[in-house]
């Protein structure tokens, strides 16, 4: 077995530690957003939504979303589900590409949105303000 050196003991205790903060992180959104009946990953979704169609009836194709909540393809299809059952987002299918999905927010999954959105980003300056301490 070859020995770590000190370049790769740091290597490792960086990435340990990155991960450590995204975990206690997620943890925390899914706590504070929980009475909300949202997840961080949930929210992920809403607020890539949010960001990228401003506009009602605005959409985002499926596809793009994959690499961007780190989900897989089938577990982001599911949590598009639950929130289309919520009434947050509608989906309807490409007229170009009938195997392509669209996803837009709904007003109600906008509104929430921004009554949420100050809960996770106050997360987020907590955990990363700590991480850096």
């Amino acid at each position: 077995m070859a020995v770590k050196t000190a370049g790769a003991r740091r290597l490792e205790e960086q990435w340990r530690d990155i991960l450590s903060v995204h975990a206690r992180t997620m943890c925390e959104i899914d706590r504070v957003l929980h009475p909300h009946g949202l997840g961080a990953s949930d929210f992920e979704v809403l607020d890539i939504l949010a960001s990228e169609s401003p506009e009602d009836g605005d959409q985002c194709r499926v596809q793009n979303l994959v690499g961007r909540v780190h989900l897989s393809q089938s577990a982001l299809s599911r949590l598009i589900g639950r929130l289309e059952k919520d009434g947050l987002v509608a989906r309807s299918v490409c007229v170009e590409d009938r195997r392509g999905v669209w996803v837009a927010l709904t007003r109600k999954g906008r509104d929430l949105h921004a009554e949420v959105l100050p809960l996770q980003r106050g997360v987020l300056a907590r955990m990363l303000d700590d991480a850096r301490e």
